[in-house]
């Protein structure tokens, strides 16, 4: 027992050795320099990047799951005909709509990081059991709960990401952990291809189930001892390292995770015209990401490909998308006020797609398969839009109620868009590819009047004040001066200073 102390004692004091040790490369100045910030936010991204971009991506692939599903035998095996199909797929987002406001009071009252854990184990659990389904109700069932744990990823992340970064890394972060969707389908159709070869006895698509269920358990594990709650917990970062990393984000949007529910910031987030923006364009540009998430391999399957090329032939649309992604981040970061450009280019370069798909003939199935990866390009849209929430919104309760409120609008659009994708038009879908191109027009009208009332509001902030503000300018952190920041939680409304970026 004593030598147990003594050897805790050694590590312990070890450890506080190589901490002071780090902490003098700061020096003995109370600010931090652009070279130590450069340094630090690496050290962040290296730690906590990984960690949330194979989440996501775990998230994607256990979403679609029921997408691969499709062709390696799930309709016929629980005889499901007519709609059932899009009722499985989109009651999933019932369940994820029924727990996204319960979700976000998690947010405000538990551990972030342990609070995730344990929700991505549930939810690695129940699509363990889809392998157990045997009926058309037992699998409603399940793709309900599925929902349910799974709903609060995206707005954790989200959260998660401004509490880490400033507003003006928030896009190419965003776009970090949103890329897992695209490295995990080139994953997942792999996995889904080498499926196709078993010819054993056991079901193909149970088996698909099971091996994305037993991953996403054990990761769940790994995450709760990896992933910090926040800043000032966490374990790869120094003492001194903790109160810059914590400061950061708050010289900006002067907000703090706090475990009380502030009424007034729920109120003020009810009548701000930037709420309901969020949640309506969500909606509009989910209802299309439904459609073609529940529908993807069909869709291919339905250009006259068999079970085995359509898979491989999903491969490349994942990479493509992934380009997207990268280029949309890149783009945003080193070119100022374009996130909103850029939402406006991919949604015109996402019609051409559509209308590809809708109006060539049904023979030219490679420029139609060329429509539908342009489509995919669309997938930047969503990481932009949380990054604007997040660099836009201040308040940590207006934030948690914001991000649960711009979730009701994701699941509710991914719910009815596979409703669009009516049976009894297959292979043509003509209601949904023209459902889907009516959404590409709504958001790309949003898009330039969100652009155009941010900048006014700027301006008359500007005005008011007299003094123009950089919402993207460097902005020093001094360790004494910024202290009072640690006890500050205010909205972008009360705070005057706060400039909106566009």
């Amino acid at each position: 027992m004593e030598n147990t102390v003594q050897t805790t004692s050694v590590i312990d004091e070890k450890k506080n050795q190589s901490e002071m040790a780090a902490d003098k490369e700061y020096g003995v100045a109370e600010t931090l320099s652009s070279q130590d910030e450069k340094r630090l936010v690496r050290k962040i991204d290296l730690h906590l990047m990984p960690l949330l971009i194979i989440s996501y991506g775990l998230q994607y692939l256990d979403k679609t799951s029921l997408s691969y599903s499709a062709i390696l035998g799930l309709r016929e095996d629980l005889s499901l005909h007519g709609q059932q199909y899009s009722w499985a797929s989109g009651i999933f987002y019932i369940g994820y709509l029924a727990a996204s406001y319960p979700i976000s009071l998690g947010f405000v009252r538990f551990p972030l990081g342990r609070y995730l854990s344990v929700l991505i184990f549930l939810w690695g659990v129940v699509l363990t059991l889809h392998a157990c389904a045997q009926n058309y109700a037992g699998l409603m069932v399940l793709r309900t709960f599925l929902g349910i744990f799974e709903s609060a990823i995206s707005p954790g992340f989200s959260l998660i990401t401004g509490m880490w970064y400033t507003p003006k890394e928030h896009v190419s972060r965003h776009s970090f952990w949103f890329a897992g969707n695209s490295i995990a389908s080139l994953i997942g159709s792999g996995i889904a291809y080498g499926t196709l070869q078993y010819t054993g006895g056991f079901n193909k698509w149970k088996m698909l189930f099971l091996i994305f269920g037993l991953i996403t358990v054990a990761w769940s594990v790994f995450l709760w001892f990896f992933l910090p709650d926040d800043p000032s917990t966490a374990r790869f970062l120094t003492p001194t390292e903790r109160e810059f990393a914590s400061l950061r984000p708050k010289k900006f949007q002067r907000t703090t995770q706090t475990k009380r529910w502030d009424k007034g910031q729920f109120i003020e987030t009810m009548k701000d015209v930037k709420t309901w923006w969020f949640l309506l364009f969500s909606f509009v540009i989910c209802v299309p990401n439904g459609g073609t998430t529940s529908f993807n391999t069909i869709i291919i399957n339905s250009f006259g490909y068999d079970e085995f090329q359509t898979i491989l032939m999903g491969m490349p649309a994942a990479a493509f998308q992934f380009t997207t992604v990268v280029l949309a981040a890149l783009f945003t970061t080193y070119i100022r006020k374009s996130r909103l450009w850029a939402m406006i280019s991919i949604f015109l370069m996402a019609m051409a797609g559509i209308l590809m798909v809708k109006l060539l003939p049904y023979d030219r199935k490679i420029p139609r398969l060329a429509g539908y990866w342009l489509v995919t390009a669309v997938a930047p849209a969503f990481p932009l839009m949380m990054s604007l929430f997040a660099s836009n919104t201040a308040g940590f309760t207006k934030k948690s109620t914001v991000v649960a409120l711009i979730f009701v609008g994701y699941c509710v659009g991914n719910f009815v868009g596979p409703q669009f994708f009516k049976s009894t038009e297959a292979p043509g879908y003509s209601t949904a590819y023209t459902t889907i191109l009516t959404c590409y027009v709504i958001s790309i009208v949003m898009t330039a009047l969100f652009r155009v009332y941010l900048s006014w509001t700027n301006k008359k902030r500007d005005q008011n004040q007299g003094v123009h503000i950089d919402p993207e300018e460097h902005r020093e952190i001094d360790l004494q001066a910024d202290e009072e920041l640690d006890h500050v939680d205010e909205t972008d409304i009360q705070n005057q200073s706060f400039r909106y970026i566009l």
